[in-house]
């Protein structure tokens, strides 16, 4: 089975940081473990650049990633999948990558 990589770019809305990675960590994180095909995730915060303030790299292990994707935004806002008032959902980027060239040491 091929593996690919989720990538979400997002925002809290205004200044609301705290709440925001407290509900995407303790919350959020769990609901999309439970969506087949999704194995596995890291968060960062930006340093630089515009627009975003935050990157989650998601592992699929899943011949569909499109699919996973659909499943995500079907259960987004739903009790299986509650949304924080936290999250700037006007402003987020959700794609999927197939790995082309292995990662390499420098």
């Amino acid at each position: 089975m091929p593996k690919f990589k989720m990538l979400i770019l997002s925002n809290p809305v205004g200044d609301r940081d705290e709440e925001f990675n407290r509900w995407y960590d303790d919350v959020h994180l769990a609901d999309v473990f439970r969506v087949e095909g999704v194995t596995g995730a890291e968060r960062y915060r930006f340093r630089s650049g515009e627009g975003w303030k935050y990157l989650a790299i998601y592992e699929l292990d899943c011949d569909d990633p499109v699919a996973v994707e659909q499943k995500l935004l079907a259960l987004a806002g739903t009790d299986a999948m509650p949304l924080s008032e936290a999250f700037d959902l006007s402003h987020y980027f959700m794609g999927s990558a197939e790995v082309i060239t292995p990662f390499r040491a420098a």
